[in-house]
């Protein structure tokens, strides 16, 4: 049994504030987080739930989607993850961890923010693993800025090719290939339902993806395909310190929660699992929130 698995008190199971400050260039990496997070690298035991299957992570070389990415390969599953060109040293990391599990691990390189290259994703990682089952819409794009006025335009476009555009691309290529029984989980955000005016345009962005889910998932079920989004509250991820929140917040992160200390990746990853695995036959259309007792209603 995993320390992970033993009965503890979830609220000291992982670090809290105060943190130090972090700063580092977007997109962020991982091995550059202090403390460092869980993504499930020494602490997610899987149990076949995946068996067989292939799997496309977006945003799979860090935070949530690592943790992801792990927790398919431990569960059975090949996986093709794919990341933004800088983040290649976190992407090899999550390539050795996924070929350790025995599973083939595909790394596709590139920005979802060009249709052409976010259309291909899933036809390129069904070339390389056989075929696709699971699509796990994770990548994101998120910069805090300290008032209304300073939201640039470019900001606030790049939030939505990256956060939505993206994900319309690349499902709807992927639903011409998923067989039934297939799986396409997005990543939402408590921040649908509880928005903070310092990253509105990436609020906005995780609202229409519940909106957006919501809606498909009553389409492909006539495809016997599903389709859930997962919504996490504060996870220690490269996504804050790296200009996704002031320095100032990056200190006491998560500390607002009912934990009083943010969530860690690899405490998402079983809900992924669930969703894409076979013991989810009658799960479409849900929105499952992660948040550190926030609540998403």
């Amino acid at each position: 049994m995993t320390d992970r698995h033993r009965m503890q008190d979830p609220r000291n199971q992982y670090p809290a504030p105060p943190f130090p400050r972090q700063p580092q260039p977007a997109p962020g990496l991982a091995k550059r987080l202090d403390p460092p997070a869980d993504h499930g690298e020494t602490s997610y035991a899987g149990s076949g739930r995946l068996e067989g299957r292939r799997a496309l992570v977006t945003g799979g070389d860090s935070g949530i989607g690592r943790a992801v990415a792990i927790a398919f390969a431990r569960e059975g599953a090949d996986v093709a993850i794919n990341y933004l060109p800088d983040e290649q040293p976190d992407a090899d990391e999550v390539g050795a961890l996924i070929r350790e599990a025995g599973r083939e691990a595909v790394l596709l390189p590139g920005d979802v923010k060009d249709e052409d290259f976010a259309r291909g994703l899933p036809h390129e990682a069904a070339r390389a693993l056989g075929g696709l089952d699971i699509l796990v819409v994770n990548a994101a794009h998120q910069k805090s800025f300290p008032s209304f006025d300073d939201l640039t335009s470019d900001d606030f476009d790049a939030t939505m090719r990256t956060n939505l555009h993206a994900l319309f691309w690349t499902t709807q290529e992927a639903a011409r290939i998923l067989p039934p029984g297939a799986s396409i989980i997005a990543t939402g955000s408590v921040q649908a339902y509880d928005p903070s005016a310092a990253i509105l345009q990436y609020a906005t962005t995780k609202a229409g993806i519940t909106a957006f889910a919501k809606a498909l998932s009553s389409e492909l079920i006539s495809r016997g395909i599903r389709v859930n989004v997962v919504a996490p509250g504060p996870i220690w991820t490269p996504l804050n310190p790296s200009g996704g929140a002031p320095q100032e917040k990056v200190e006491s992160f998560g500390g607002g929660s009912t934990f009083g200390r943010p969530g860690q990746p690899v405490e998402l990853s079983p809900v992924y699992v669930l969703l894409a695995s076979q013991e989810a036959s009658y799960i479409t259309g849900e929105v499952y929130g992660v948040t550190g007792g926030a609540g998403i209603a």
